[in-house]
């Protein structure tokens, strides 16, 4: 890696860890750059998913006051969300790489989907329930964060747009209050799906490194704005780098 690829993943794990703290699709920026600098669609995503670990935790960390008083509901769907992180993780290292290869476009395309109309989910989430709180969501809403982790430990991009989505048709709680709990949702996926990868996979550790690094640092000023920043520009800087990403591997 020269020192201008060096500083474009840094600069990417930069990026990545602010949107996953305001939008959720920050692999749409690290992936795309990690296989220009060369690497394979499979040691690029299980670099990627390493690096933006720490991301994760900086954002979760910016969003402790909304999360305040939420233990219990946190850990209920924590359980699902590392449950679904662990079998995606496992799926990737058994499914072929060849299989991988082929299903990457299908999901960079339904994240670019997802990131594009988010404007309309967030709307949804955003719109509070007459009389009252909606029920905590039952089985229906575990077994959705169940198959969102797997989708996460497996790929990634957008697993966020989709936590918000889903959680907010089943919960009253305010857009911000379910940002936290999908920052942390999101983080477990990321770091199980990391713990299977150290052990049963060969990470590219430099990219890795400099991933981490960007992305700490963006998670934590990402989460300091959240709140403030329109999400409109970064969804469209998503957008466009999903498209660039979906036209590399389809080549």
């Amino acid at each position: 890696m020269t020192v201008l690829e060096a500083i474009a993943v840094l600069l990417a794990g930069g990026a990545a860890g602010a949107i996953n703290v305001v939008v959720g699709s920050g692999t749409l920026v690290t992936f795309p750059v990690l296989l220009a600098v060369g690497y394979s669609p499979l040691v690029a995503n299980v670099s990627n998913t390493l690096g933006l670990v720490p991301g994760s935790l900086a954002g979760a960390v910016g969003y402790r006051e909304e999360l305040r008083g939420r233990r219990r509901q946190v850990s209920e769907f924590a359980c699902a969300s590392v449950a679904g992180g662990l079998v995606g993780a496992v799926l990737l290292l058994v499914l072929p790489e060849g299989a991988f290869e082929v299903v990457v476009p299908v999901l960079v395309a339904l994240a670019v989907i997802l990131v594009a109309v988010q404007p309309l989910i967030s709307k949804k989430v955003g719109a509070p329930e007459r009389g009252g709180r909606k029920a905590r969501g039952g089985p229906l809403l575990f077994g959705l964060i169940f198959v969102t982790g797997v989708y996460g430990g497996y790929f990634g991009a957008a697993q966020g747009v989709l936590l918000l989505g889903i959680m907010g048709l089943m919960l009253s709680d305010s857009l911000q209050e379910l940002n936290a709990i999908k920052n942390v949702l999101a983080g477990l996926v990321n770091g199980v799906a990391a713990l299977v990868f150290v052990f049963a996979a060969d990470p590219a550790w430099e990219a890795v490194g400099l991933i981490a690094v960007g992305a700490t640092i963006g998670g934590a000023a990402g989460a300091k704005v959240a709140r403030r920043l329109p999400p409109n520009v970064l969804r469209g800087v998503v957008v466009v780098v999903g498209c660039v990403a979906f036209v590399q591997l389809v080549r």
